[in-house]
This record gives C-alpha cells, sequence and structure tokens, in this order.
C-alpha cells in the first residue's frame, strides 16, 4: 500500500466514524491472570498482539521486585518496543481492599515509586477500593478523604521521583465525579486517573459520561466492554468481549481518541461468565448509592432499557481467557485503525 493509499483509507475510515491511527493500543496484563505466565511471556503475548505499552497493573505479574530482575524485564520490554505501565492495589487505610500487612498507605506507594522508576512508568496505578466500602460503619465520603490524605501527604516526598499516582474508577467504588473531586483536591500535579469504562458501569453511569468527565485527569486507561439490561429483580450488567456490549465502545472509542490522543487504547479484559446484579428496584438498595446523581443514573438507565441479556461462551477458562483477549485485541486494533 502506497502513502497516498494508506491516507485515503485513513480518511475513509474516519468519514466513516472510526478514529483517525494516531492512538496506540496497551494492554493490562491482568487480562492474562489465568496463565500462569512469567512477565517475559507476557510482554511476549502483548507484542504479539500488536500492544505498543503493558500494564503490569499487580505485582505479582512481574514475578520479582528484585532489582535485577526488574531490570531484565525492562530490558526485555526495550527490545520489543513496549512501554512499561505499573500499580498495585488500595491506598486508602479504611477500604476493605487495602493490604495493611504490606505496610502503611505511603510505604507501599513509595516502594512501587522504585519499582516504577526502574521499569520507566511514569505513574504507579492504585486505587481506592470497591463497592464494598459503601458499606459498613465507615461512610463512603471518609475513605474519599483518607484516599485524598495519602496522595498529599506524598507531594512533596523525594522518593515519588517525580512519578504521579494514577488512581482507578474501581470495583464499583467511585463515580467520575467523585474520582474528579479526588484528583483535584489531591494535587493535579501529581496526581491523575486511570479511567476504566468498564468499572463505570459498577457505579451505575454510562462510560462515556465517565470519559467526558475524567479525561482531562486520565494518565491512562483499563478499557473493556459492557453490556447492561433491566429485569424483574432489577440491572444486569455483564463485562463482556469487545463489540458485544451496548454502551457503544466504538462511539467511545472515537470520542477518546478526540479528547485524548495521547493516551493508549489500554484494554483490561474481564469477561464475566453471568451478569453482576443490582437491585435497584429495592429501596433499600439506594441507602448506599444516595451520591448517585439523578441524571447520571438516568443516563445508564437508558442503556438498560434498551439492552438484551447476553450469554458467555463456553469454554476451557484458561484457554478461553487467553483466545478472548487476542480477539478482543484484533476488534481493537481495526477499531484504532492499526491493522
Amino acid at each position: 500500500m502506497t502513502r497516498r493509499d494508506l491516507l485515503f483509507a485513513a480518511t475513509a475510515a474516519v468519514a466513516n466514524g472510526a478514529p483517525m491511527p494516531n492512538q496506540k493500543l496497551g494492554l493490562d496484563l491482568f487480562s492474562l491472570r489465568s496463565q500462569g505466565w512469567s512477565a517475559f511471556e507476557l510482554l511476549d503475548f502483548a507484542k504479539k498482539n500488536g500492544a505498543s505499552s503493558a500494564h503490569f497493573s499487580e505485582p505479582r505479574f512481574l514475578g520479582s521486585l528484585e532489582v535485577e530482575h526488574l531490570k531484565r524485564v525492562r530490558e526485555h520490554a526495550d527490545k520489543l518496543g513496549l512501554a512499561i505501565e505499573v500499580g498495585f492495589g488500595s491506598i486508602c487505610p479504611t477500604s476493605t481492599r487495602f493490604a495493611a500487612k504490606e505496610g502503611t498507605a505511603q510505604e507501599q506507594l513509595l516502594k512501587m515509586f522504585g519499582v516504577a522508576r526502574i521499569l520507566g512508568s511514569p505513574f504507579v496505578r492504585c486505587y481506592l477500593g470497591s463497592a464494598n466500602d459503601r458499606k459498613g460503619d465507615i461512610p463512603f465520603e471518609k475513605h474519599i478523604e483518607n484516599t485524598i490524605a495519602v496522595c498529599k501527604s506524598l507531594r512533596d516526598h523525594d522518593g515519588r521521583h517525580g512519578i504521579k499516582i494514577a488512581v482507578e474508577n474501581h470495583a464499583g467504588d467511585m463515580q467520575a465525579l467523585q474520582l474528579k473531586q479526588l484528583v483535584e483536591e489531591a494535587g493535579t500535579g501529581h496526581v491523575g486517573a486511570l479511567l476504566d469504562p468498564g468499572n463505570a458501569t459498577w457505579t451505575l453511569e454510562d462510560p462515556l459520561h465517565t470519559l467526558e468527565v475524567l479525561a482531562p485527569y486520565a494518565l491512562t486507561t483499563g478499557i473493556r466492554d459492557s453490556r447492561i439490561w433491566l429485569d424483574d429483580a432489577g440491572l444486569n450488567v455483564m463485562w463482556v468481549p469487545m463489540g458485544k456490549g451496548n454502551v457503544e465502545i466504538d462511539k467511545w472509542a472515537k470520542r477518546f481518541g478526540e479528547l485524548r490522543p495521547d493516551l493508549p487504547f489500554s484494554l483490561e479484559i474481564i469477561n464475566l461468565a453471568s451478569p453482576r446484579k443490582f437491585a435497584v428496584h429495592d429501596p433499600k438498595f439506594w441507602e448506599h448509592y444516595r451520591d448517585v446523581p439523578a441524571w447520571v443514573y438516568e443516563g445508564f438507565l437508558a442503556i438498560a432499557r434498551r439492552g438484551e441479556p447476553y450469554e458467555a461462551a463456553a469454554g476451557e477458562p484458561v484457554e478461553k481467557e487467553r483466545r478472548e483477549v487476542a480477539a478482543d485485541m484484533a476488534y481493537s486494533r481495526r477499531l484504532l485503525g492499526l491493522d
């Protein structure tokens, strides 16, 4: 294909609603959590399937945090032409997800800043917690305050090496407006967001709304498709293969390319076997979701009203995971105009 042919094809694709091929594909290696592979094998898979960056969202995927091992991982990624991103878990001391045995939130972040420095990651991804933190004796707003305090405490710490903190909207914890507030109060000079449209659906919001709110603060992404539908018991939310959802993931990708062409379209594939159910018809359900703005929920409900149930494909779980991640990466390459 000549340069002129390539430009013509790209222009035609944009005219038909596709984003320009100026973005790069990334892969969160949590997508391959069942494979039992080494860091090197994970990087090889990412490269083979068209990624330009690989996100080690949990230290376990690195295999070891020993300096010499991390240097070998960095060398392998450099040889493949892959950028590396790193992350770990909760930094909220009051969250049910917080691993207190690993030290204080500050100690855990400082440790991961050192890892990020060796691997060349410009940030460390972390999160508040999960939907479980909306329940219990501690108000959810207090969890947010505690997370902000941790981020603020390391703003000028020498051990940060200029590396930023990327807080994810994670597992049904914060809605986009809450994460926006967290980033702004903690300080945009050293804190940003990991933008996850799949997790947005677990907070009862339209991923397109999440994108519009968080795009200015995003440091990276964790993208997957979702199917949402209603039944007599309430709302069903299911993470599904790319292109099988009803949240307009193609439209989401195009808008993302318009807003943040500098960021990777990084996939975090978690295709579920069954939906997560939200008993929204039960008034008691809303005791834990009083902070959800009515206008945000109405946008989410509009998606659910036009949704249909989804049945996951059968297959041996480990092989199915590998096959579906490869298929979703292929779908995304086409979507981004990279093929």
